[in-house]
């Protein structure tokens, strides 16, 4: 979860924004409604035998994946959610209505955890998925269901079953093709700014951005849309807390590929080739296998004279052969978005 203050001027309310991509909750499907014991009492009729109905079935606590959800934040202010219990049956044979069910709607991406035994107990990955997590009690039967040849006036009724209940953990893991990675004003944001739709905060201080924005890059020719995750910038020792990076690295665990943004005019001190060394380790650390996903690698500000001086040195220490950009100009975009079409297709391809 991350809490920070909008900009505002004097005398107005803060504004906070929230990105929540953990939370747990504690979920009680609805129990079956009882069976009723009565007998039929009417004027002229003799021996009317049972007439008490079936109780209903309570409600299921059910999961939607909907594209439509960003995060988690509704669970995170209302943990408590319970689906509605069956009604008891009733005479004159009538059955008792079935409880309504309890469906979280939850963003593509989510992860559910059974907090009591550490087991994943689902994944929703698709927008529009809907699975049913706690099961709602069965109803219980009425006198009229034990009427036999040797038991004309039963007075038996069966109890509705409790619905399950439990404490799980949602997780939200982003959905997207690519992970686009580097360390805080390494230009990620322009970046994506820059080739796609997607408008996230940038400004020139390390961790303007809090939470992981995705934008789509799509191809005119064939129609390919690439779906690129920015996250929010890796430090050294982001596998350890330290940083912001480490709360949302779990965002790119299902990317089929990295882009890895450095800086290479070293603006901070460091060494451009070291921030991709320790950008590597980083995410080897964390593992998940991260560090073997597929990486194309991208050097930005090349337009400072520092860059350009920079860049032979960083061939040689990585071993590899950049795709060089300036965000902030905008030159070598239309090169990237070939080379960015050309990696996504390899990826998916494998």
């Amino acid at each position: 979860m991350v809490i920070f203050p909008l900009p505002r001027q004097a005398g107005t309310p803060l504004l906070i924004k929230m990105f929540v991509d953990e939370v747990e909750v504690k979920l009680r499907a609805g129990d079956g409604g009882n069976g009723c014991v009565s007998f039929r009492r009417e004027k002229y009729i003799e021996k009317g035998g049972p007439d008490g109905g079936d109780g209903g079935n309570g409600g299921s606590v059910i999961l939607i994946a909907d594209e439509n959800s960003a995060d988690l934040r509704t669970y995170h202010f209302k943990p408590h959610w319970n689906a509605e219990n069956g009604v008891g049956g009733m005479g004159r044979n009538k059955f008792g209505r079935r409880g309504k069910p309890c469906e979280m709607k939850v963003p593509p991406g989510t992860v559910v955890i059974n907090t009591s035994t550490g087991e994943t107990v689902m994944e929703l990955l698709e927008s529009g998925d809907r699975q049913i997590l706690l099961q709602g009690g069965s109803g219980g039967w009425g006198n009229l269901r034990f009427k036999s040849s040797v038991n004309r006036a039963p007075r038996q009724f069966k109890e509705g079953t409790p619905g399950e209940h439990g404490k799980f953990r949602f997780i939200l893991k982003s959905i997207a093709d690519l992970g686009l990675v580097g360390y805080p004003n390494a230009g990620k944001s322009t970046l994506i700014t820059n080739i796609t739709a997607a408008r996230p905060k940038t400004a020139s201080y390390p961790f303007t951005t809090l939470n992981p924005v995705i934008g789509v890059l799509e191809a005119e020719e064939d129609g390919l849309r690439v779906q690129i995750a920015d996250i929010p910038g890796l430090i050294e020792g982001a596998h350890v807390n330290k940083g912001l990076g480490h709360k949302f690295l779990r965002h790119i665990e299902r990317c089929k590929g990295l882009v890895i943004l450095i800086d290479l005019s070293g603006q901070d001190g460091r060494p451009p080739w070291e921030d991709y060394q320790n950008l590597i380790k980083e995410l080897d650390y964390y593992g998940q296998g991260l560090a073997e996903k597929p990486r194309l690698v991208v050097v930005n500000k090349i337009d400072e004279s520092a860059a350009a001086q920079n860049l032979e040195p960083f061939r040689k220490e990585t071993g590899v052969d950049p795709v060089t950009v300036s965000c902030l100009l905008g030159e070598g975009m239309p090169q990237l978005r070939k080379s960015l079409f050309a990696f996504a297709r390899k990826v998916t391809e494998s």
